[in-house]
């Protein structure tokens, strides 16, 4: 049997907020295989954005273990979770994080550019996962000049351009209009 993706095994994670101890997680068990869309949902509060910055690699727990593709995080260095984060997952926040003074096609290639990927590989792959969003138009225009359901098309594009094994999604629609956000929810289920 293969591994799951994800493999999350009473995960808990607390906050100090001035002398009050918040628990945003307790005892979380989770597992996510290959190939799988997951919804997590819950009221505000509740600990969605706290599960998603240990799934990323982005935090860790207070006790419990968080793994992907087997791999523990706890065992890792801090160059080798930042490496895990930059080269297998992609992410995709609700306030975009797209770099303001870099075009659309600028943003898509950052990514690749940090990895030293050669300059006509990474502008052709850029333009793919563009177009793959609907974006193949107008690559110059910087995100100030986009709209916002044009914005979090660029920043899906950005995730998926180094081809992850799995794309992490904070509230992606939440910053969005009704329509703009129903377009992005059967994008990210398309691709």
């Amino acid at each position: 049997m293969t591994a799951p993706l994800f493999s999350v095994r009473a995960a808990a994670k607390r906050y100090e907020l001035g002398e009050t101890e918040v628990v945003a997680l307790a005892g979380v068990d989770l597992d996510i295989g290959a190939g799988e869309f997951v919804a997590i949902a819950g009221p505000s509060g509740s600990g969605k954005s706290t599960l998603l910055h240990l799934l990323g690699a982005l935090d860790s727990p207070d006790g419990g273990s968080v793994a992907i593709e087997g791999r523990d995080l706890a065992t890792l260095s801090e160059r080798e979770r930042t490496l895990l984060r930059r080269r297998r997952l992609g992410f995709v926040f609700q306030s975009f994080h797209l770099v303001p003074v870099l075009s659309a096609l600028e943003n898509v290639e950052y990514p690749l550019w940090i990895d030293d990927v050669p300059a006509g590989r990474r502008r052709q792959r850029a333009r793919e996962m563009l177009a793959a969003v609907g974006l193949e138009r107008r690559l110059d225009r910087r995100p100030a000049r986009r709209a916002g359901g044009e914005r979090q098309r660029v920043a899906i594009a950005r995730a998926l351009v180094h081809e992850p094994v799995a794309v992490l999604a904070d509230e992606p629609t939440g910053n969005l209009d009704s329509a703009n956000g129903t377009a992005i929810f059967d994008l990210m289920l398309k691709i």
